[in-house]
C-alpha cells in the first residue's frame, strides 16, 4: 500500500479541529508542510504529552509526509516556551538527518489557529475565505502525524488522547477508546471536586457546553481534545448559554460600538475585511440574516472578540457562529478582499497569562502538569460521522463479533469522509448513525 492508502486505511483525520480527512487534505502538491504542534487553546495539555512521548514517530512521519507531497520545506511550529521539548525535536533531526525546521512562537493566544500559524511561520495571509492551500501550504496537527505513523504500520485509529481539567481532582492526560461517554472518562479520570457543574469539550474559548445529564450520551470523538469541569455557574457558562434573544437585546441596549472586538480580532489583523463590532451593530437593528452579514463567514470563532475585548459582556462569536449558520442555509456566499495587515498586529497579541486571569481558571492551570491514566471501557458509542464531510457507511450487523481496530464503517477513498473501525473487542448490539459495541471476550480466544 502507498503512504496515502495507508492514511486513508487506517481513519486518520486532522486532530487539531474540525476533522478533515487527512488522505483527502494529502491528495494534493503543496510547496510547504506546516505542522502545527502550538496547542491553542489555554490549559490543554494533550498535543504537548503526545510530543513529549511520542516526538520520534511524529518526526518520522513528518519527513515521510514532506517526501510523499514533494514539499520544499516542512515546518515544525511550537511554543518557545517548549524549550525542553525543541531540544529533542531538534537532536532527533540531526541524529537522522530529518529536513524538517522548527519554527517557535511566543505565548500567545491564538497561536495554534490555522492560519496565525500560518502568518507567523511563513509571513503570509491566507485569503479571506480562503484555505492554506491557496498559499501553497498544507497544515496537520502533531498528533495527527502520531496517527500518520500508525497508520503506515497497519494501525487505525481507535483511540484519543485528551486533558481533563479544571474542577477535577487532579489534571489528567487520558487515552481512551472512541466513543467512550465523556461521563465515564470523567468518573474513571477520578471524578470532579463538585456535585454539579458544567462540562466544556475542547478548551475554555472554543469548546461546546455539555451538561451533566447530556454528558451520558456525548462520547468522545476523534477530534476531542479536553474536557473542562467548571461551576454550573461560571461566568464562561453564563456567557456561553445565552439566548439569542438575550444577546440581541443585550446589543441593542449595551453594544457601544468601541471596537475592541475588531481591533483585536486576529482574522481582521492579517488583512481579513472581518469587522465583528459593525456586525453586531447591523445584529441589533436587523432581524433578516442577508448579505450585509457575510463577514461572519470570515470568523474564526477563536473567541478573543467577547472573551477578553468586549468591555460590555456582550458575544460577537456566538452572534458569528449564529449568522454563518443562517447563511449557509439560505445559499448566501460571497469573495472577499485581501487587505494589508495591520500594523499593529504584533502589539495586539493576547497574552495567555492574561487571558487565564480574565476568564477566571488560572487556577486550574496552577494545579501543574497532568498525570497520564489509560482507560478502558465495557460500551462504546461509535459515530460513523465524526469529522467534516460524509459520514461512513457502517459494514457490521447487529450482533457480529468484532475484534479492536476492525473496520465497521467504510467508504471509497475518493469521497470526502474517513474510515471508522472498533475501539474495543465484542459484540455490535445496535447499527444506526453510530455502531455500539459492548466488551465480549470471545470463546477460544
Amino acid at each position: 500500500m502507498s503512504f496515502l492508502e495507508n492514511i486513508y486505511l487506517a481513519g486518520v483525520i486532522g486532530e487539531g479541529g474540525a476533522g478533515f480527512p487527512t488522505h483527502i487534505k494529502y491528495a494534493s502538491s503543496p510547496k510547504y508542510l506546516l505542522i502545527n504542534g502550538a496547542e491553542c487553546e489555554p490549559l490543554l495539555y494533550t498535543d504537548k504529552f503526545q510530543m513529549e512521548n511520542y516526538y520520534k514517530e511524529m518526526l518520522a512521519a513528518i519527513q515521510a509526509a514532506k517526501i510523499f507531497l514533494k514539499a520544499e520545506r516542512a515546518v515544525l511550529a511550537t511554543k518557545k516556551r517548549y524549550e525542553d521539548l525543541i531540544g529533542l525535536f531538534t537532536q532527533e533531526i540531526k541524529d537522522k538527518n530529518y529536513d524538517i525546521e522548527i519554527f517557535s512562537m511566543e505565548n500567545f493566544y491564538p497561536a495554534g489557529d490555522e492560519q496565525i500559524t500560518i502568518y507567523e511561520a511563513f509571513q503570509k495571509a491566507v485569503p479571506a475565505g480562503g484555505i492554506p492551500l491557496h498559499v501553497d501550504i498544507v497544515v496537520s496537527n502533531i498528533a495527527t502525524m502520531k496517527s500518520i505513523y500508525d497508520a503506515q504500520n497497519g494501525i487505525p485509529v481507535t483511540d484519543k488522547y485528551l486533558t481533563v481539567t479544571g474542577e477535577v481532582k487532579e489534571p489528567k492526560v487520558v487515552k481512551v477508546p472512541v466513543g467512550t461517554p465523556l461521563s465515564e472518562v470523567i468518573e474513571k479520570a477520578g471524578g470532579s471536586t463538585l456535585d454539579e457543574y458544567m462540562i466544556l469539550t475542547g478548551g475554555p474559548m472554543m469548546g461546546k457546553f455539555v451538561t451533566q445529564e447530556e454528558a451520558e450520551d456525548v462520547v468522545v470523538r476523534k477530534t476531542t481534545g479536553g474536557i473542562l469541569i467548571v461551576p454550573k455557574h461560571h461566568a464562561l457558562v453564563q456567557r456561553g448559554t445565552k439566548s439569542l434573544t438575550a444577546i440581541k437585546n443585550e446589543t441593542r441596549a449595551a453594544c457601544i460600538q468601541c471596537s475592541f472586538c475588531t481591533q483585536y480580532c486576529p482574522r481582521y489583523l492579517i488583512g481579513h475585511p472581518l469587522h465583528p463590532h459593525k456586525i453586531m451593530r447591523a445584529f441589533g437593528i436587523h432581524d433578516v440574516y442577508d448579505e450585509r452579514f457575510a463577514e461572519a463567514l470570515l470568523c474564526c470563532e477563536c473567541g478573543i472578540c467577547e472573551l477578553f475585548a468586549c468591555p460590555m459582556n456582550i458575544s460577537p462569536r456566538i452572534v458569528n457562529v449564529f449568522l454563518k449558520q443562517e447563511l449557509r442555509k439560505n445559499g448566501i456566499r460571497m469573495s472577499f478582499e485581501t487587505g494589508p495587515v495591520q500594523p499593529e498586529r504584533e502589539n495586539r497579541y493576547v497574552p495567555v497569562d492574561r487571558l487565564l486571569s480574565r476568564l477566571d481558571i488560572r487556577k486550574y492551570y496552577d494545579l501543574g502538569k497532568p498525570s497520564y491514566l489509560e482507560i478502558e471501557t465495557d460500551q462504546v458509542r461509535i459515530p460513523l460521522g465524526q469529522y467534516i464531510g460524509k459520514p461512513a457507511v457502517p459494514c457490521v450487523k447487529v450482533g457480529d463479533f468484532v475484534e479492536k481496530g476492525t473496520l465497521i464503517g467504510d467508504l471509497p477513498m475518493t469521497d470526502h469522509g474517513s474510515r471508522v473501525h472498533a475501539s474495543i473487542s465484542g459484540r455490535v448490539t445496535a447499527v444506526d448513525d453510530a455502531v455500539t459495541i459492548v466488551r465480549e471476550r470471545r470463546e477460544n480466544a
